[in-house]
């Protein structure tokens, strides 16, 4: 089963589900008894969301989708591993997902963590170490440019994940030459609830 969507009505649909939510007049779309039972056998998502783990940055909610809509992947400061590369890939070549948002925000913990350690030369211990060693290629980016705040390298490093998804999956990579699939970057601000547009490769116009 997959989406009839073209990645602008993905992207279209994502806005609108934002704005209500910016604008308190959100639908709640897509969470009754009756469309539960619906997605049983089959799911067909018009976006995936790949975006950090923070608790206020909760998909469904931001962009006013219900169940079956969004195909949300999440890890802290939306890193990429192995299994975000192997769960994208099955969104695009298994159920045909148009749409792919890499969804950063404010205030970042794990961007913050990354900056600092920059600034003092000294690395986090333990796993944590893992996240800041995975976001400091796009730290260093940003102070290519002159950005040393957080809410610019967040911003950053969210453009730099659409690239670094691309590059990195073949599959992603065909379905945007294809024109099948669209890679956006997007940054979420934690006070008002509205969204940034960042990079984007494939066919949508914000």
């Amino acid at each position: 089963m997959s989406t009839t969507l073209t990645p602008q009505q993905a992207w279209e649909q994502l806005k609108a589900g934002n704005r209500r939510f910016v604008d308190g007049t959100v639908d709640h779309p897509h969470q009754d008894a009756g469309w539960r039972a619906t997605l049983e056998n089959s799911q067909s998502p018009h976006a995936v969301i790949f975006g950090c783990a923070d608790s206020r940055l909760a998909a469904e909610i931001i962009f006013d989708v219900g169940l079956g809509d969004v195909f949300v992947i999440r890890t802290a400061g939306q890193v990429i591993d192995d299994a975000v590369l192997g769960s994208l890939q099955f969104a695009i070549e298994e159920i045909d997902v148009p749409l792919i948002i890499i969804l950063g925000h404010d205030n970042c913990g794990a961007v913050t963590a990354a900056v600092e350690a920059v600034q003092t030369a000294v690395m986090p211990k333990s796993f944590m170490r893992s996240l800041v060693e995975r976001i400091m290629p796009s730290v260093m980016a940003a102070r290519s440019k002159g950005i040393t705040d957080v809410n610019g390298t967040v911003e950053e490093h969210t453009d730099q994940t659409v690239h670094r998804v691309v590059d990195t999956s073949y599959a992603v990579a065909q379905a945007v030459k294809e024109g099948r699939t669209a890679v956006m970057g997007v940054t979420y601000s934690l006070s008002d609830g509205s969204v940034k547009i960042g990079d984007i490769l494939g066919p949508v116009n914000p």
